[in-house]
């Protein structure tokens, strides 16, 4: 074999080689790339806002949000800045606002996260109401949420607090604080 003959042969293999080499690399860039995007939103929106109505077509539920972000991969959404109102007939609604929140795939199930208000105007029989707490789990088809952080709740002149709260927005409204429960209460002449 000459010396021509012998630099061609390992010239054909340094080539296959290269091309070896370089189609593995394109490859797992291509696969980490993959990777990245199964993890990133797929939606987002800008003034967020969602509007449910009951069978009778009067408003059930609404929420809005600053920003809202959707992932594909578990279909939830991450809300900044977002506003619920629950509805019931004959009733002042129930507006519970939070610095964030994730919304389930299956849009019933919400986390609050940070700081939470919930408040009620006055209407009828029920006086104004509003609750300062944190980390609140929401269920929107029962109008039920709990949470284990502290929780205020005031209905002026009355005033309670305590560590967890579970409350159901629907008739009849339940408001029950879990532990370390301390009020103050100013009966009407």
């Amino acid at each position: 074999m000459s010396v021509f003959q012998e630099f061609r042969v390992y010239f054909v293999i340094a080539v296959i080689a290269l091309l070896s080499w370089w189609l593995v690399q394109t490859t797992q860039e291509r696969q980490a790339e993959v990777k990245v995007a199964e993890n990133s939103p797929d939606l987002f929106s800008h003034g967020y806002y969602k509007l449910k109505m009951d069978i009778n077509g009067l408003p059930k539920s609404e929420l809005s949000a600053d920003n809202l972000q959707h992932f594909s991969k578990d279909g939830s959404s991450h809300l900044q800045k977002p506003v619920m109102t629950l509805y019931k007939l004959n009733q002042a609604p129930w507006v519970i606002k939070s610095e964030t929140a994730i919304m389930a795939g299956d849009g019933d199930n919400v986390q609050l996260n940070g700081k939470t208000f919930i408040s009620r105007d006055a209407s009828g029989k029920n006086s104004a109401l509003s609750i300062d707490t944190a980390d609140l789990r929401v269920k929107l088809s029962t109008h039920f949420a709990e949470t284990q952080a502290s929780t205020e709740i005031i209905s002026p002149p009355n005033k309670s607090s305590g560590m967890g709260m579970e409350v159901t927005f629907d008739s009849p409204i339940h408001l029950k604080l879990l532990s370390t429960v301390k009020g103050r209460y100013e009966l009407n002449k």
